[in-house]
């Protein structure tokens, strides 16, 4: 009886093994082996994409020694900030007051998603027309209109990465609202009624119902957003090319700059910087990590 148990045991371990395999497969061909080739060759000298010399961590040394390197880190860190104070509210914002509105929920909903769908290239085209310098700039023609002088948005250093960050908002808050629309609904409708009878405003129905009933929502999210911003490149090599003076330069554009950028395809370089950032998200992932099961031991 126990061998029978055992061998049943082994079939359907073996099964959903098996059912799990072709994931395990695309998963480490397209994450780890990826990883593992960028640790190895960030520890050699290279010439294009061939190894030529294991010269151990003279590649990060040399990274961290660019002052490049430190701009980018400072800006990187600076997108974050700037996502986590516009990019992580507005989103909820918007689902707060699609999931409020009783008319036309649809379109607004709509609405709200198109910047998502629209081509990443039509999308930098369409902002760089409006923060364009001169008479052509949208924004200045409207902002003429109340006497004020005309700018040159993109080329001035503190204002760069605030407008960077919200055109990447603009393009992906519609879907996360979406995704907060969702966490709203399954949010018991009873507990909005018996604290609307007890007298609660809507200030203290979202202090006590809806953030609380999207809080682990909102906490998944934040650590996807930092791990996204922190990986931000297209949207200042389209719209400023790392510039004014480095002032918009990520470390994921480094990155591209040390492989293609210039012919010098420093590609053990570019893999030291592709490093860095996977081990500084790990340690914010881990800290996220960390941070929630102490809440979840606290609930409990």
């Amino acid at each position: 009886m126990k061998t029978k148990l055992k061998i049943e045991k082994i079939k359907y371990q073996g099964a959903s093994w098996l059912i799990m395999l072709p994931g395990i497969a695309l998963f480490t061909f397209f994450l780890w082996f990826p990883l593992l080739q960028s640790i190895r060759m960030s520890m050699y000298r290279t010439v294009n994409i061939q190894l030529v010399e294991f010269i151990w961590f003279d590649n990060y040394i040399t990274v961290f020694q660019r002052t490049e390197f430190l701009q980018a880190l400072v800006n990187t860190l600076s997108y974050t900030v700037w996502s986590l104070l516009i990019g992580f509210l507005i989103p909820i914002f918007l689902a707060l007051v699609i999931g409020e509105t009783v008319r036309a929920r649809g379109v607004i909903r709509t609405a709200a998603y198109i910047p998502n769908i629209l081509p990443g290239l039509a999308a930098i085209i369409l902002w760089t027309a409006v923060f364009s310098a001169g008479e052509s700039g949208v924004l200045n023609i409207i902002l003429g209109y109340f006497g004020i002088d005309q700018r040159s948005y993109l080329t001035e250093r503190n204002l760069v990465i605030p407008l960077i960050v919200s055109v990447a908002t603009w393009r992906g808050a519609g879907a996360t609202a979406l995704i907060y629309m969702a966490g709203l609904a399954s949010i018991n409708p009873q507990m909005y009624e018996a604290a609307t009878i007890d007298g609660a405003g809507i200030w203290k129905r979202l202090r006590y119902i809806t953030v609380p009933g999207i809080f682990n929502l909102g906490s998944t999210l934040l650590i996807l957003q930092i791990i996204a911003i922190f990986q931000i490149m297209f949207e200042p090599m389209m719209l400023t090319a790392g510039g004014p003076d480095n002032a918009s330069l990520s470390l994921m554009l480094l990155m591209w700059q040390y492989a293609f950028g210039g012919g010098t395809m420093e590609f053990g370089r570019a893999s030291a910087v592709a490093v860095i950032i996977a081990s500084i998200l790990l340690v914010f992932t881990a800290l996220y990590s960390m941070v929630n099961k102490r809440k979840v031991d606290w609930d409990n």
